[in-house]
């Protein structure tokens, strides 16, 4: 059986969406049928408002409405600290752990010269700057565990070498509760590098 039209083009649309099959798509276009009209209204006004007024901050690239963020905005944040992530979903991760409580970079993504991206693809520069004309004491540097985190990393090391600020990485190790067995060779190397002394 074929689905009308309009049913047809809602279920193409949702599999764009990353990790939404036909089946998903599907399944979630039958339940946008049963939404009442006003539901109909705020689901489409939504992804329209998205992509209207969602913007970069000017000076962190965390996602807002504004020009500036409200982070970047916030006075009661210690703005000698530095976090910097991959991209905007790590970002809100370390808000959500409420463990962190100073300013961030998002980078917007890891070098990784195989899928052609290479520092200038991503925000190494504008960090850069930050570092030069913003009373910067320490950079947390809070990228993902893998080849191109670490590059990344070390390319970041290699710019501020020069600068009088303290560079730290986020501890990396065995997840609480997790299983051994399940654990990566990376993870564990990782663990041990990591250890620290309880007697």
């Amino acid at each position: 059986m074929k689905y009308p039209t309009s049913l047809q083009q809602l279920i193409e649309c949702f599999k764009m969406l990353p990790g939404i099959g036909e089946k998903n798509a599907e399944r979630l276009s039958f339940a946008v049928l049963k939404f009442d009209n006003e539901q109909i209204k705020n689901f489409s006004d939504s992804i329209k408002n998205v992509k209207e007024k969602i913007k970069k901050c000017k000076i962190c690239n965390n996602l807002t409405e504004e020009d500036i963020c409200d982070i970047c905005n916030d006075k009661n944040r210690d703005s000698e600290i530095l976090c910097v992530v991959e991209n905007t979903k790590n970002l809100i991760l370390f808000e959500k752990a409420n463990a962190f409580n100073g300013k961030y970079h998002v980078l917007e993504g890891l070098i990784s010269p195989l899928e052609g991206i290479n520092p200038e693809n991503i925000k190494i520069n504008q960090l850069v700057n930050r570092i030069k004309n913003e009373n910067i004491k320490e950079v947390i540097l809070a990228l993902t565990q893998s080849i191109e985190g670490e590059t990344t990393s070390a390319y970041i090391l290699k710019l501020l070498e020069d600068y009088d600020v303290s560079i730290t990485k986020i501890a990396a190790g065995i997840p609480v509760g997790a299983d051994m067995e399940y654990l990566d060779p990376l993870t564990i190397a990782r663990a041990l590098e990591g250890r620290n002394k309880i007697s």
